[in-house]
């Protein structure tokens, strides 16, 4: 049976949860067999502290805004049910963990509540060592990737989780362009999505096999990293030693 992941992120108060900055909003995605199942998990929380004036810039939510919400140990134990025994896919994980399981502690649960209970999975990692160097910002990704984030005009957590989880199967499974537009290079799109009551198990990820206008493009790729590179494209050299 394939495993749960669940893609999360939050917004919070501000940067340092050891200052005492709170989770504002938590928006959670979950994937089934590398395809979107529908189920979401998203709720606006009231920090019951000052919002910073930096952090309201990132996420455009106000202490007003969050007069009338529930507190974080209202529906801590919802939250705990919903990602219990999944691979969460998070974008810095040691933040969303470090602020999640603090808040999970507040609300008397324990400490150290997620790594408890979830593997995590760290994309900015996975970025950094893709691609070392480089600005591996989920903005940055969406760019490298061709995943559409032109709604992203403020931070949103269930919208960043969203657009997170198509930067993760593309990370995963697909492939970053090279000339033209990666979706119709690679046959890969967004995320698809399990009607209610489909079997997640019978449903094959489709194995994506180069086509020649696929190899046409890459064999143009390394003739101009071969004009730019003193020492030539380590690819053909490996090519040419068989």
């Amino acid at each position: 049976m394939s495993r749960r992941q669940i893609v999360v992120d939050t917004e919070t108060t501000g940067l340092e949860v050891a200052q005492g900055h709170r989770v504002v909003e938590i928006g959670c995605v979950e994937m089934v067999g590398r395809r979107m199942t529908g189920n979401t998990f998203h709720r606006y929380i009231n920090p019951q502290r000052e919002i910073d004036e930096a952090a309201m810039e990132v996420h455009g939510i106000t202490l007003d805004q969050l007069a009338d919400k529930p507190e974080f140990p209202a529906l801590a134990g919802e939250l705990l049910e919903f990602i219990r025994d999944a691979q969460l896919i998070i974008h810095n994980a040691p933040f969303d963990v470090g602020f999640l399981n603090r808040e999970f502690e507040l609300a008397g649960l324990g400490e150290g509540v997620v790594e408890a209970h979830c593997e995590v999975i760290d994309t900015l990692k996975m970025a950094r060592d893709k691609f070392p160097g480089h600005n591996n910002s989920l903005n940055a990704l969406c760019m490298r990737y061709s995943v559409d984030n032109t709604q992203r005009t403020l931070h949103g957590a269930l919208q960043d989780a969203e657009i997170l989880a198509d930067v993760y199967l593309a990370m995963t499974g697909g492939q970053v362009t090279l000339l033209g537009d990666a979706a119709e290079m690679s046959g890969y799109a967004p995320a698809h999505v399990i009607a209610p009551g489909d079997d997640a198990e019978r449903i094959a990820t489709p194995l994506i096999q180069a086509g020649r206008e696929d190899l046409d493009a890459h064999e143009k790729w390394l003739e101009l990293l071969d004009k730019e590179s003193e020492a030539g494209v380590v690819w053909r050299q490996v090519e040419g030693s068989d």
